[in-house]
């Protein structure tokens, strides 16, 4: 991949948007940033206390900042929150600043997958909120994320690694 376009990872918590990034990033010689990563680090707190302190609407609003300042770079692979794509903005600057891949899993093993990965903070509490149909948000997201994306991914069951080279052969395809 000699261009140096941007690769947006987009998908449910759990997916692998992180790990894969930094393969991808590593293997391509390029940087990698980590969109929940990012909000903690200029915060200088987690992503609870956040939500704890500013609510939800605060959350996001540093999130809108911060995927839209990453995306005017060149030449970076960037993990997204798995709720990101809920803003049109930040569709809107993923679609046009570089190739959006959506890692997709079903959504059984992703739930059990998530529930082991305790951090996952935005999904954890959407999962035990009474009154909250779990099936009918991940459809709507599920929409969002096939609607938004240049790729989609099956990863479910698939090693780090062959995921990795599967994005990198269609990359090359696509370039």
């Amino acid at each position: 991949m000699t261009n140096k376009r941007n690769i947006f990872l987009i998908g449910p918590s759990g997916v692998g948007k992180s790990t894969i990034g930094r393969q991808l990033s590593k293997l391509l010689k390029i940087d990698f940033f980590d969109s929940d990563q990012e909000i903690e680090r200029r915060a200088g707190a987690n992503i609870d206390w956040i939500i704890d302190v500013e609510g939800e609407k605060g959350f996001r609003i540093r999130e809108e900042k911060i995927i839209t300042e990453l995306t005017k770079k060149n030449g970076i692979v960037l993990a997204t929150g798995s709720r990101s794509i809920i803003s049109r903005t930040i569709r809107s600057h993923l679609s046009v600043r570089g190739i959006v891949i959506y890692l997709k899993m079903s959504s059984q093993p992703h739930a059990s997958h998530t529930k082991i990965h305790k951090d996952k903070t935005m999904f954890k509490k959407m999962h035990f909120l009474p009154g909250i149909d779990l099936e009918k948000f991940e459809n709507t997201q599920n929409l969002i994320y096939e609607e938004l994306s240049d790729i989609i991914i099956h990863s479910h069951g698939q090693s780090i690694k062959a995921v990795t080279k599967q994005i990198l052969s269609l990359l090359d395809d696509s370039l």
